[in-house]
């Protein structure tokens, strides 16, 4: 990844909390045939490396869990909030014009080696502990023990288990902090102006992260 110094992001605390927020990874290995992309939801869980472990499952009928080994090196890719930025809302542009449209984004690429699990408890256990995490917020939150044992049975013996052994993270935070501190808050007062919730989650990035004077 193409990676600029003023928006690279190196605190592992940032890099999971954008994880945890966004837990929908492209997880990108090395098919037979070449490069394969999947789209998995992750659970973020403490393991063997500071950066951490990425777990979650997908379909049997997926070959990713026969075409991968264990130990196999794999690229999970993490988008956060993104935004198109205007260049009508940086104030500079009144000053001398010589401002152009871009984009903002935070991301993160975890890269890690790879365990399938396809034995009947760590299955459970995994769907247990994501179901746990996704629904922990409701008012009445679903548990995998309301559904009926038989249909659990199905459900299990047709999804394998994924588990990823992070050992590094890499961060890109592109929240314009290459511009000068006006401008950015011309950018989030646009974005505000804008609306919907992915833009506000932009500016609440900004705003965190605001480059130290």
């Amino acid at each position: 990844m193409y990676l600029q110094k003023h928006f690279e992001e190196v605190r592992t605390e940032v890099l999971h909390e954008l994880i945890a927020a966004h837990p929908l990874g492209l997880l990108v290995r090395h098919g037979p045939g070449g490069l394969v992309a999947d789209t998995v939801p992750w659970l973020l869980e403490a393991g063997d490396t500071p950066a951490g472990t990425l777990v979650g499952h997908v379909a049997r009928a997926n070959p990713l869990w026969k075409e991968l080994a264990t130990g196999d090196e794999v690229l999970v890719v993490f988008q956060g909030p993104q935004a198109y930025v205007s260049p009508g809302w940086y104030p500079s542009k009144a000053e001398h014009g010589k401002v152009v449209p871009t984009w903002n984004y935070a991301m993160v690429q975890a890269r890690g080696r790879v365990t399938i699990q396809d034995d009947r408890a760590a299955v459970l256990d995994i769907v247990q502990r994501l179901s746990a995490r996704h629904e922990g917020g409701r008012v009445r939150p679903w548990s995998v023990d309301e559904a009926p044992p038989e249909f659990i049975d199905t459900l299990l013996r047709a999804i394998v288990g994924v588990r990823i052994t992070i050992d590094a993270l890499v961060g890109k935070f592109k929240l314009s902090q290459n511009r000068p501190a006006a401008d950015r808050a011309g950018v989030r007062d646009g974005l505000i102006a804008d609306g919907g919730g992915e833009r506000r989650a932009m500016v609440d990035w900004m705003q965190r992260l605001e480059p130290q004077a």
